[in-house]
């Protein structure tokens, strides 16, 4: 067990402590927020927002503009989707959780493909493109952008999103040697599996309390 301690910090050598502080409360924060969003809980977007900034800011000093991009987009997102969801339909329910139509499917796969274009613009601009890493970044940043905008949405496939695009980061952050976010993204994986299922059964119903 030693061991397995012993190569996880010394994936941290030579990085300054209140870096890797911070992506340990980043850590906290985004598994906070995912429970919260699992329970169709408010408290989902303000734990969001501190976790996404912290980990912008951490991405940015790793070098990681494509995973830095998808936090500062999930920061934007939550503000959004902070106001979404406490919009009512009527004077005391809240909007329910549905599916996606069949305009809101078109406009994933532009935001998709849209959101591929503009990172691999990035990338290409700010000379990335030299490992093989940076092209999954994208994907996953695309994947993501769908996610969190379906989620803000309270889209029921917004999980699905989440659930491919996790399964992909924990490798990929684990060969990165960021092993806490690679360990988070294996735990987010688990809860956005529940968290499908939760917002199955409270499909099409409007909730009175966003506070659960």
């Amino acid at each position: 067990m030693n061991h397995i301690f012993d190569w996880i910090f010394s994936q941290y050598e030579g990085v300054s402590a209140h870096i890797v502080v911070l992506e340990l409360i980043s850590v906290v924060f985004a598994l906070l927020s995912v429970w919260y969003s699992k329970r169709e809980n408010i408290l989902v977007y303000p734990t969001g927002i501190i976790a996404t900034g912290i980990a912008a800011y951490i991405l940015l000093f790793w070098g990681l503009l494509g995973d830095m991009l998808i936090n500062a987009y999930y920061f934007v997102m939550s503000i959004i989707g902070w106001y979404l969801w406490t919009r009512k339909v009527d004077e005391t329910h809240f909007v329910p959780i549905t599916k996606m139509t069949t305009n809101e499917k078109k406009w994933a796969v532009f935001l998709f493909i849209g959101t591929i274009v503009f990172v691999s613009v990035v990338y290409f601009l700010a000379d990335k493109f030299n490992v093989w890493t940076a092209y999954v970044d994208t994907m996953t940043t695309a994947i993501f952008f769908v996610g969190m905008w379906l989620m803000a949405k309270k889209k029921l496939e917004n999980w699905i999103y989440w659930i491919i695009g996790d399964i992909i980061t924990v490798p990929l952050y684990w060969y990165k040697g960021l092993v806490f976010s690679s360990l988070l993204y294996f735990l987010l994986t688990i809860i956005a599996i529940y968290g499908y299922k939760a917002w199955k059964k409270n499909l099409g119903k409007s909730p009175q309390t966003l506070l659960k």
